[in-house]
C-alpha cells in the first residue's frame, strides 16, 4: 500500500522545487482534511523514515545543519544533544511542524516510505496523518472532555462523523494504558486528569488516527519518576507496532528504552549536527567519536 501525502494545495512561499531547494512558510500552513486510508504496515527490511542532508532554521539562524539519519520501522530512536543542539527543531522537521513558526525553512529531503515529504503537491496536513507528535508539556484540549479529546483529530481527518468513534476511542486509551483510570469519567475535562495521565492522553489522542510513525518531544521531563517510568513502559509496548522517536535529555531514559541513539551537538557556527548514531547499546558502552563519550559520561551538556 502506497501512503498518500498529496491532497489540496499547500500554502506556502517557495523557490523552484529542485533538489536541496528550501520552502518558506509563513504562519501556519493550510492544514486540509487527511484522508480516511488505512494504516500503512512498513516492511521490517525498508526504512519508515530516512533523512538525507536535512538543514533547517529561522531567518537567518540555521538550527540544525547536513543531518541524514535513517529511522527502521519498529523501533524507538533516541535524539539525544546539549541544550541548544537542535533537536526540538529536528523532530519538528519529521513531519513538518517546525514551519509553524513565522520564518521557519527547511532544507533536503525527509522520506516517508519511499515519499520527500517536502515533495511538491506534499500536504503537510496528510503528513502529520501519518507522522503522530506529542510534547514536552501535556496540552489536552481544555475546553474538551477526555473523550472529545481523543475524538478530535478524528473527526478531523474523517470530516466529521465517524461511525465506530467509540470503538475508537476506546481502542486508543486501551493503547495509552489510559482506558481502565478514565472509563468512568470520559467525559469529564481532560485537564482534571494527574500530569502522567494528561500525557498519557495526548498520546492516546495522537495513536487515535492511526500513524506510522510518533514522535515524542521529552515526553516525560514534566512528569515524576513514577509517571515517567510507565510513559516508558509505554513506548516499549508501543513500539512493537508503531516507530518512535524521541528527544530526551535523560541519557538513563535514552539507554532504558532507545534501540538506536543520534547524537547532535551544535557547532562553532552555531548550527547542530549530527557527531554520531548507531544502536544504543555500542554507542554508549563504546562510542566512536570522544565527543559523544564526553557527553554521555556527563562531561558536558
Amino acid at each position: 500500500m502506497t501512503i498518500k501525502l498529496q491532497a489540496a494545495p499547500v500554502r506556502v512561499v517557495s523557490s523552484p522545487t529542485r533538489a536541496g531547494a528550501t520552502t518558506e512558510v509563513h504562519g501556519a500552513a493550510s492544514a486540509s482534511r487527511a484522508d480516511t486510508e488505512p494504516r500503512v504496515e512498513l516492511a521490517a527490511s525498508h526504512l519508515a523514515m530516512n533523512v538525507q542532508d536535512l538543514a533547517a532554521g529561522f531567518g537567518s539562524f540555521r538550527a540544525v545543519d547536513a543531518i541524514s539519519l535513517e529511522i527502521r520501522p519498529r523501533t524507538i530512536t533516541a535524539i539525544i544533544g546539549p541544550s541548544g543542539s537542535g533537536k526540538s527543531t529536528f523532530l519538528r522537521c519529521l513531519n513538518r511542524m517546525h514551519e509553524e513558526v513565522k520564518g521557519a525553512w527547511a532544507r533536503g529531503t525527509v522520506s516517508l516510505a519511499g515519499q520527500d515529504i517536502y515533495g511538491p503537491g506534499v500536504d503537510p496536513a496528510l503528513v502529520r496523518r501519518h507522522v503522530g507528535m506529542v510534547f514536552q508539556k501535556p496540552n489536552p484540549f481544555p475546553t474538551m472532555s477526555i473523550y472529545d479529546n481523543v475524538a478530535a483529530g478524528l473527526r478531523l481527518n474523517q470530516w466529521g462523523r465517524v461511525p465506530d468513534m467509540d470503538e475508537r476511542v476506546e481502542r486508543a486509551l486501551r493503547l495509552a494504558a489510559l482506558w481502565d483510570e478514565v472509563k468512568e469519567k470520559l467525559f469529564q475535562s481532560g485537564t482534571a486528569l494527574s500530569g502522567g495521565q494528561q500525557q498519557r492522553l495526548c498520546i492516546a489522542r495522537a495513536l487515535a488516527v492511526e500513524p506510522e510513525i510518533l514522535l515524542m518531544d521529552e515526553p516525560a521531563s514534566a512528569l515524576d519518576p513514577v509517571a515517567t517510568l510507565r510513559i516508558e513502559e509505554l513506548m516499549r509496548e508501543l513500539v512493537r507496532s508503531y516507530t518512535i522517536v524521541i528527544v530526551t535529555h535523560n541519557m538513563q531514559q535514552a539507554a532504558r528504552v532507545s534501540d538506536y541513539t543520534a547524537f547532535l551537538m551544535m557547532g562553532e557556527d552555531r548550527a547542530g549536527r549530527l557527531i554520531e548514531q548507531g544502536p544504543t547499546d555500542e554507542l554508549f558502552t563504546n562510542p566512536k567519536d570522544s565527543r559523544t563519550e564526553d557527553y554521555i559520561t556527563g562531561r558536558f551538556g
